[in-house]
């Protein structure tokens, strides 16, 4: 065989092989990594998109080296979220809800302490949505979420959320159990759930509040390997619940309906981002960012000062660059040595 024919099959095979690998997740797109910065959308689901979650890679699918990410990219990351949610508190017009939702031992406490716990705590408001309490069942389903929301100016983190009504409440039959009328328990409730979901969310978002869905993507392997640490590791023997074990056995069933709930639920202004789970230093990475790409598209500014304030304001700038901070300095030195002396002779 003619040697530039071989070296042309070979190219064309090689090529093959890499759009092969990209369609399954094996390679990113050229700008999809810069700088250590992932394009957050490659989880995003579009609206309508029909999911697959087999599809979807439980562990990190692009090249970008762990250390650098966290030593590096993560905390550069988490000083841009500082910086962007002291202006939307500032501003106090805009609110962030961030939806983690995920099968057990994905992740979802030590994400959010990882990635939240930075932020400025007056402005960060967690909810974790347990079993419903006696309270919470006589009322609707959405009365424990409605109180949990975050004020303006807040970001607002749901541990689970919403949608365990239309997963768990639906892998257990619990309409059938509950005080809701059995009258309007028909094969359409769950349809009609996504509906009210859907606008409510809408809702939010034409009253300011922009939300962000974040499926953690565990593969059943890795979670396994949690749960048993849960059991044998004594500092983590807290974490452990029966329950978690007993979940396990409806893991088929779960993912069913998260694809089917994501599926349905996926919206422009309010859309789910199916995350790789397996890695817990990719996962915590890959929030940040889709945090603070929400955060951006907020774009959020320090208010502007009332007029008056701002003349007064000038004033005092003027009325200090008169003053000599020597002379401050030694003023403050002498009062903090008299104040010394006085509490010790009290």
């Amino acid at each position: 065989m003619n040697y530039n024919i071989y070296m042309h099959l070979l190219i064309i095979i090689y090529i093959c092989i890499c759009w092969n690998e990209f369609r399954k997740g094996g390679f990113p797109l050229a700008d999809e990594i810069k700088d250590g910065k992932v394009d957050v959308t490659r989880y995003m689901v579009k609206e309508g998109e029909k999911v697959n979650l087999k599809k979807y890679s439980t562990k990190c699918d692009v090249s970008i080296d762990k250390s650098q990410v966290k030593n590096l990219y993560f905390p550069q990351v988490i000083e841009k979220l500082k910086d962007l949610q002291e202006k939307l508190y500032a501003q106090n017009t805009y609110g962030l809800v961030v939806v983690l939702q995920a099968m057990d031992a994905a992740g979802k406490d030590g994400t959010i302490n990882h990635v939240f716990a930075s932020l400025n705590p007056g402005g960060v408001k967690v909810v974790s949505f347990k079993q419903p309490t006696t309270e919470e069942k006589d009322h609707d389903y959405m009365w424990r979420i409605n109180k949990a929301l975050p004020e303006r100016g807040d970001i607002g983190i749901f541990n689970r959320s919403q949608y365990e009504d239309v997963i768990v409440t639906r892998i257990h039959d619990l309409v059938h159990q509950g005080q809701l009328p059995q009258n309007l328990v028909n094969k359409n409730i769950w349809e009609e759930r996504y509906e009210q979901i859907n606008n409510w969310e809408k809702y939010l978002r034409q009253n300011g509040f922009m939300m962000i869905k974040i499926f953690l993507h565990v593969s059943k392997e890795e979670q396994q390997k949690r749960l048993i640490d849960r059991i044998v590791n004594q500092q983590k023997n807290w974490k452990f619940s029966m329950s978690d074990i007993n979940e396990r056995q409806y893991w088929d069933r779960y993912q069913e309906l998260y694809e089917e709930m994501i599926s349905k639920t996926s919206k422009d202004i309010s859309p789910w981002f199916i995350i790789p789970a397996d890695q817990k230093w990719y996962t915590r990475y890959i929030v940040a960012l889709i945090t603070l790409q929400a955060l951006k598209k907020i774009d959020p500014q320090f208010p502007k000062l009332d007029p008056e304030v701002q003349k007064q304001l000038e004033t005092f700038k003027k009325l200090i660059a008169q003053v000599d901070v020597k002379e401050l300095a030694e003023i403050q030195t002498t009062l903090s040595e008299k104040a010394s002396k006085e509490n010790k002779e009290n």
